[in-house]
């Protein structure tokens, strides 16, 4: 005798819940593989192996039954292990589908056997869970079918493992009948469906109630106020009269999905006028639907293909009525699926206004954002699949493509993340309220019903599981308060949820001992209790249920493509944003049973998350330099130099009224023009610019962190790097630096530059919060240094290090004559042109060397760029040292005799001429150049750079004690008062420390201290350098005293200076107070070398040093004012020369006046001066 069939004990809900959970799982396992198998890149290698095609011919012929000791088979044995490890996977996820078939089909039978009365709006939970249970177990079941070589891979693998174990795998026989079976899946499902109609039909006929109210084209969704908080102003405040809560937010595309499965199965029922109208509507809606992510049906075809397949059945009328509606399906679809589009548009932004304004709103109207994220997300699902999915040719119907291109599908998008945001922002708003709502008003109303059950005369008793469970829900809501909520108690209210979900299983079977649907109104309060506890507890993964967009991971390209639609769209630039938020989405589409493919979506996300940040970084990046490079160009007409044009203007104003006329032509337009406009309705591109500007900023300032994966991603941050590196570029670029034609902006014009972009830079903080002088702190020191930290490159200290010592300085030093440097005018000054020189046109030494040049330049390099410029230059300046120590090497016995022979002018006539004699030169044979000539050119090159070096530290200076002024009158107080020790050495050391740092801050120094340091390292380095070589090459350079070098050097410069008068372009020009070959930057070369290489090599004698100096410099002068008459034109220049040594001591801290006069008359001076003046002015 059969026993009867115990409900409670049968687990209906429990089983429901852990297949459906199972079942997702395998869906995705067996959708990994058939994803692997399609693909040649991941697929075993030995399934393309085209040795074994003869092999997997066989299988596949053979399958199931298998002879595993055939010939052709033998082949197998040789890469059995390969086998089986490689197809171990494959194999048991087919094995696992087998076992998932078994329970599911022993639980629709065990269902079938309890007459479970099923209706979505009473037993939610469980006819949920039992329809989406078919529709995945029926997705499985016909991607199964659709996988490539399964055969070959189950035979495959059951051959290896018999080879390997002697035995055949136990699973096999019934996994080759199952794979047999569910080759044609409809056919075989709607066999073991026949029985399960009985559950099934009423089930999808509950979504009579539903899906019509869902399926509304946009007309009708705006005329009955849909999603409209506004339409009922009076009711804003309550809550929504609905007593199907959770039906309102139930996923349209599911819903599609069962009524087509469910009745593709129990096709004998379409005769049903209202399953024949769900069928309808629901194969109007699209001609695609999704299996599993992007594996899709094209469900017409496949219906017809099934029911042509139906011999005997009459299904003719069937198979038209499919076709007909796949047709409707082309032609209206698309259209009224746009329209939903729009419509959705414009409800979800409303919605997200008025919450953000009002977001107490959350609580009684919570259940909108629930039903706008369902529906936006089902319209995106179908966007997705159907534009990836174009219909066959052969229907002849031309879709539109404007109904698949939605240009602004990413405001849909955007809205639907704010309204997210807004839950996740004020979920304590919505937790208060519904827990009082749960306390105040669904725990009294649950009582009243459960008391109403024990009055009812029908209902002798409630039975016991029934009110054990009812009392404890009772119990559990009643308890909650909101100082819970006050208190961050975590809430957990999932034991409520399922005791509801146990009881419902419980009351919708026959012969219960309480029917539920004899009770509607206390089933419908639970599912709205349920739905109240979800909001508490649940939200999240109510957001995630109702908005979850973890699709786009497996439609990559098109994800792709709208986005760069959306970055070339302007009015869609601030939602660009919503790109990167979506790649935290994609983890969602993950299952625990395939586990393998998180670490491949987490990638996938990460490096989209990272694309789309940096994509749109880069946009942003583009619309400023374009502002920028706009406004360097309004900048640059403000120069100075576009002046001129106005002032030749306005000069002109007196002239004759026939000269005006006579004038033709348009006058250019004056600065600000651009800024006065008759009509604000014509946008200018710079207007263009702000408002992409502002766009592309709401996007970047739109959220703080985005979390994708295991990474957090900072849109700002993105931002600043992208900003810096394009700042950091544009520095660079702006120089316009051309080294094969030496062309360089001017310091000035760059710097103008560079605060126009500087300013451009700091109005982003209107629009973005970032800190605007942290760029600026990160990029411009990196400019003062020789190359950046970005990537290494070349910066503007190094370039105009590199222009102003190798270009402009060189043409200084080899075109004698063209560039003066004027103290006066405290500039490098071009007075001729060299109309020989093939490098380049006309250089204007002035617009480059000038103090105001330099200034530009010192504050745009600052003090460490100018440190640089410095060291590079002192560099230069101690290997013309190095050469000079050379030649008083090689005239070492001349010079000492001349320095103890001084007041013999015989001898020292004698011993000049020595010194004068011509060299020949190697390889050259035509121009021949003395040794004292080539002192005279090495110290006026040293000359002239430390002139550049003392107009660079002038320059410093200046702006320093303007940006800086406390600071460098602490610096300038501590270089004036060195305490002066009594012991030298410390002494000494101390000043040479204060030195550094008043060189740095652009204070001038008796000796400059980069001057020493470059000679000390080059004396180390020669040091360095004799005591590594074991024989020396020259004895008589490595015994030789730096000492009495550096004195021979100074017998040497002193003895050659009267030499300069026999030259033309000695010529002393008043105007410049310079001489042409710029003889008289000698001044500042014989103090500074003096007072370096004595300080370095000395005792420190550098006064005495100097007096000797003096004295053989004036006495080979005074013999040159004793010159005969024939010579004195041949030395014309001789009163220049004698200015020469008024300059020297003038510029010397070690020589006054008292001494110049002691050996050399000021009578001779003073007629120099009127001389060369009286000249100049002639000249002029």
């Amino acid at each position: 005798m059969s026993r009867a069939m115990v409900p409670s004990q049968q687990k209906l809900a429990e089983k429901l819940t852990i297949l459906n959970d199972r079942g997702r799982g395998m869906l995705t396992r067996i959708y990994n593989i058939k994803k692997m198998l399609t693909n040649t890149d991941s697929k075993p290698a030995f399934l393309s192996d085209k040795n074994l095609d003869s092999v997997f011919k066989y299988l596949h012929k053979k399958f199931p039954n298998i002879d595993n000791h055939a010939g052709a088979l033998q082949v197998i044995n040789n890469i059995k292990q390969d086998v089986v490890k490689s197809l171990s996977l494959y194999y048991f996820t087919f094995v696992d589908i087998m076992d998932f078939k078994d329970h599911v089909v022993d639980l629709l039978t065990t269902i079938d056997a309890c007459q479970v009365h099923m209706d979505v709006t009473l037993n939610y939970d469980l006819t949920v869970n039992y329809l989406n249970l078919i529709s995945t177990y029926v997705s499985i079941m016909i991607l199964l079918s659709r996988v490539e070589d399964r055969r070959v891979v189950l035979s495959l693998y059951s051959v290896a493992y018999e080879y390997l174990h002697a035995s055949c795998d136990p699973s096999f026989p019934r996994l080759g009948q199952l794979v047999i079976d569910y080759d044609s899946p409809l056919r075989k499902l709607s066999e073991e469906f026949v029985p399960h109609s009985r559950v099934v039909v009423p089930a999808i006929m509950s979504l009579h109630k539903i899906y019509p109210k869902r399926n509304l084209p946009a007309d009708q969704m705006r005329a009955t106020g849909m999603l409209s908080l506004l339409a009922e102003p009076l009711k804003i405040m309550n809550v929504p009269n609905t007593d199907m809560v959770q039906c309102e937010y139930l996923s349209l595309d599911s819903m599609e999905r069962w009524i087509i499965f469910s009745m593709m199965l129990c096709h004998q029922y379409l005769q049903e006028a209202q399953l024949w109208d769900l069928w309808k509507t629901a194969l109007q809606s699209g001609y695609i639907i999704q299996l599993c992510r992007d594996e899709v049906l094209h469900i017409h075809s496949y219906i017809n293909t099934f029911f042509e397949s139906l011999k005997g059945h009459n299904m003719s009328k069937r198979i038209t009525e499919v076709k007909d509606l796949q047709h409707q399906a082309l032609l209206s679809a698309p259209g009224i699926h746009r329209e939903r589009r729009k419509f959705l548009r414009s409800a979800l932004k409303e919605l997200a206004l008025i919450y953000t304004d009002q977001p107490g709103l959350l609580g009684p109207k919570g259940l909108y954002i629930f039903q706008a994220l369902a529906v936006a997300r089902d319209e995106i699902h179908w966007l997705l699949r159907h534009f990836d999915n174009p219909p066959s040719k052969r229907h002849n119907v031309k879709l539109s493509q404007e109904d698949f291109v939605d240009r602004q599908l990413p405001e849909l998008l955007f809205n639907m993340e704010e309204l997210k945001s807004l839950v996740r922002k004020y979920n304590q708003v919505v937790q208060r309220y519904y827990v009082q709502y749960l306390a105040g008003y669904d725990s009294v109303l649950l009582n009243q019903l459960i008391q109403d059950l024990n009055k009812e005369p029908n209902l002798a008793h409630c039975p016991e599981d029934e009110s054990v469970i009812l009392s404890s829900l009772y119990n559990s809501i009643a308890a909650v308060s909101v100082k819970q909520v006050e208190a961050n108690d975590m809430f957990d209210f999932r034991g409520i949820r399922l005791d509801w979900f146990r009881l419902q299983a419980y009351t919708s079977v026959s012969r219960a001992g309480l029917v539920l649907r004899d009770h509607s109104d206390l089933g419908k309060h639970l599912n709205m209790i349920v739905f109240h506890t979800k909001m508490v507890d649940y939200l999240d993964e109510l957001l995630n249920e109702a908005g979850d967009l973890s699709i786009y991971c497996f439609y990559t390209q098109i994800f792709e493509h709208q986005f760069k639609q959306c970055m070339e769209f302007p009015a869609q630039h601030r939602y660009s944003i919503v790109f990167p938020i979506i790649c935290g989405h994609f983890m969602n589409a993950t299952h625990e049973l395939c586990p393998e493919e998180r670490h491949s979506i987490g990638t996938t996300s990460v490096q989209y998350a990272h694309w789309f940040l940096k994509e749109m970084s880069d946009e942003v990046n583009q619309v400023i330099t374009a502002i920028c490079e706009e406004q360097c160009m309004l900048n640059y007409k403000l120069l100075p130099k576009h002046s001129a044009a106005s002032i030749l203007q306005s000069s002109n104003k007196h002239k004759k009224k026939q000269d005006k006329k006579k004038h033709v032509g348009p006058e250019e337009e004056k600065p600000g023009v651009e800024s006065a406009r008759k009509n604000r309705e014509n946008f200018t591109r710079m207007d263009k610019l702000h408002m992409a500007l502002t766009e592309l900023c709401y996007a970047v300032n739109y959220c703080n962190v985005i979390q994708v994966w295991e990474h957090g991603f900072v849109p700002r941050e993105f931002f600043i790097q992208h900003l810096e590196t394009r700042f950091n570029k544009a520095l660079v670029g702006m120089m316009m630096y051309n080294p094969d034609t030496s062309e360089i902006a001017k310091p000035s014009e760059l710097l103008s530059s560079v605060k126009a972009i500087m300013s451009v830079l700091q109005g982003l903080e209107n629009y973005v919060q970032i800190d605007i002088a942290r760029v600026f702190n990160s990029v411009l020191p990196q400019q003062t240094q020789a190359t950046d930290s970005f990537n290494g490159e070349k910066t503007i200290t190094a370039n105009y290090t590199n222009w102003y010592l190798e270009v402009l300085l060189r043409r200084v030093t080899v075109n004698i004559g063209q560039i003066v440097y004027s103290p006066n005018r405290k500039a490098f000054v071009t007075v001729a042109a060299d109309n020989n020189s093939k490098e380049n046109l006309y250089l204007a030494a002035e617009e480059y060397a000038d103090l105001t040049e330099l200034r530009a330049l010192a504050e745009l390099i600052g003090p460490y760029g100018m440190r640089y410029l410095g060291e590079r230059l002192m560099g230069h300046v101690a290997s013309q040292v190095d050469e000079l120590k050379k030649l008083v090497i090689q005239n070492k016995e001349v010079l000492f005799n001349m320095r103890t022979s001084f007041d013999k002018p015989d001898a020292m006539r004698e011993l000049f001429r020595r010194l004068g004699r011509p060299v020949k030169q190697p390889g050259n044979t035509k121009n021949q150049v003395s040794d004292v000539d080539s002192v005279l050119m090495r110290m006026t090159i040293i000359g002239i750079l430390l002139s550049y070096r003392s107009l660079a530290q002038e320059a410093l200076l200046d702006v320093l004690e303007d940006r800086i002024p406390f600071l460098m009158a602490s610096v300038q107080d501590l270089k004036h008062f060195v305490p002066n020790m009594k012991d030298t050495k410390y002494s000494n050391m101390k000043q040479q420390v204060v030195n550094e740092m008043a060189s740095a801050a652009g204070l001038s120094c008796d000796i400059d201290p980069l001057l020493i340091s470059a000679l000390r390292s080059q004396k180390n380095e020669d040091t360095a350098r004799t005591s590594t070589s074991s024989v020396s090459s020259d004895p008589e350079v490595t015994n030789e005293s730096d000492y009495e070098l550096a004195c021979l050097l100074m017998v040497f410069v002193a003895v050659s200076i009267p030499t300069l008068a026999k030259k033309d372009v000695s010529v002393f020009k008043a105007s410049l107070e310079g001489n042409l070959n710029n003889c008289h930057c000698l001044a500042k070369a014989v103090n500074q070398i003096a007072g370096a290489l004595f300080t370095i090599h000395g005792p420190g004698d550098v006064s005495d040093r100097l007096q000797e100096f003096l004295a053989l410099a004036s006495s080979s002068l005074l013999r040159l004012g004793q010159s005969q008459e024939h010579d004195k034109e041949f030395v014309k220049n001789r009163e220049s020369v004698y200015i020469l040594l008024d300059l020297i001591v003038q510029e010397s801290p070690y020589l006054t006046m008292d001494l110049l006069e002691s050996c050399f008359p000021y009578a001779l001076l003073r007629n120099a001066y009127h001389t060369v003046y009286k000249a100049s002015a002639v000249d002029n």
